[in-house]
């Protein structure tokens, strides 16, 4: 399915006739159809075993044991575990990420890393939480399993990318581990540190995609991470915001980044967790080699004489500036955005 619906990417692509076109956007969206068929396929196997779709109801049937088939409810979990997965960009069903995120122009790429990905650990938690408490102890297997999947997979394959745009859907993959670490946890602080943590991943890749944007040659977008040599200084606020996201990203204090990994570690900790913890901080450690490398290469590689950018819009100045104060924000006054978080997940959960 993935390969079918990359080769509709490709036709896209390539094609010069406006109904392979259209041909190419079909063959991408059927895939697309069919993948998201795990999820609906899951939904009704929960509904076949409870007899409802509304979450709280569902929780209540298997609670009191009214379950028609405790297997069906099982395959059904799975089925929605595997349909999220394929959302969030979790191990094994990442495979779609690297090539989606590098094709795509550097805005849209900006917009699928961070919205889709709140959007849909949102939805990921109030099923959980919500609808599924009572299972738990299976569900937390499971995801304890992807998300030291998830991290370990995203920040070494990370490691070996030339490519920004790729480098940061690695990223974006590891970071998806992160926030599964906490969906483990299943307590009040883990879904108060997923809100936190989104926002913070919002902030700073949305930054950093911004970045990128302004520093795009007059002739198109800067593609290896070597062709940013040397433009940290000659642009030293971009070059300054860009080291600041890195740094975020890496969970470096005093940023939003180290504050959101440091709750989500606190939660895998609060509830036993702590083989799991443990595995995500030396992911984390993992994860600096390939941030910093952007902030050296900026500052301290060879670059073009005269190196030419598309510039630096007022729009997108004001986008970069709105992160970085974002990123700082939620790395120097953290309690009071973890207090909203904790308030807005009581709501979420009701």
């Amino acid at each position: 399915l993935l390969l079918f619906s990359t080769l509709g990417m490709m036709i896209m692509a390539s094609s010069l006739d406006l109904m392979t076109i259209f041909l190419g956007l079909e063959t991408l969206s059927i895939s697309l159809y069919i993948l998201a068929g795990f999820l609906l396929y899951g939904i009704a196997l929960v509904y076949g075993a409870t007899g409802s779709i509304n979450l709280k109801r569902v929780a209540e049937a298997i609670a009191a044991g009214q379950v028609a088939s405790p297997l069906l409810l099982m395959i059904g979990m799975g089925l929605l575990i595997i349909g999220f997965g394929f959302k969030v960009a979790s191990v094994p069903f990442h495979m779609w990420t690297p090539d989606v995120y590098e094709g795509a122009p550097t805005s849209v790429t900006a917009f699928m890393i961070a919205g889709t990905k709140a959007a849909a650990f949102a939805a990921f938690l109030r099923i959980l939480m919500t609808a599924l408490p009572v299972l738990q102890p299976d569900w937390s297997r499971v995801l304890w399993v992807l998300a030291v999947l998830t991290m370990t997979v995203g920040n070494v394959v990370a490691i070996a990318q030339s490519n920004i745009k790729r480098m940061l859907a690695y990223s974006s993959i590891a970071h998806a581990g992160y926030i599964l670490v906490a969906l483990v946890a299943a307590n009040k602080l883990g879904s108060g540190s997923i809100l936190f943590y989104l926002t913070a991943y919002t902030f700073m890749n949305l930054g950093a995609f911004a970045v990128v944007v302004a520093l795009a040659r007059q002739d198109g977008e800067r593609v290896t991470i070597d062709e940013f040599a040397g433009l940290g200084l000659k642009y030293p606020f971009l070059g300054a915001a860009m080291a600041l996201f890195m740094f975020s990203l890496a969970g470096i204090p005093p940023t939003g980044g180290f504050m959101g990994k440091f709750y989500i570690f606190s939660a895998a900790i609060q509830a036993n967790y702590i083989g799991l913890a443990i595995i995500g901080v030396l992911n984390s450690v993992i994860s600096v080699f390939y941030y910093l490398r952007i902030t050296v290469v900026m500052y301290m590689g060879q670059g073009e004489a005269e190196p030419r950018v598309a510039g630096l819009s007022p729009a997108l100045g004001l986008a970069v500036l709105i992160a970085i104060l974002g990123t700082l924000q939620l790395g120097l006054f953290p309690s009071r955005f973890l207090e909203v978080a904790l308030r807005s997940v009581g709501v979420l959960l009701l």
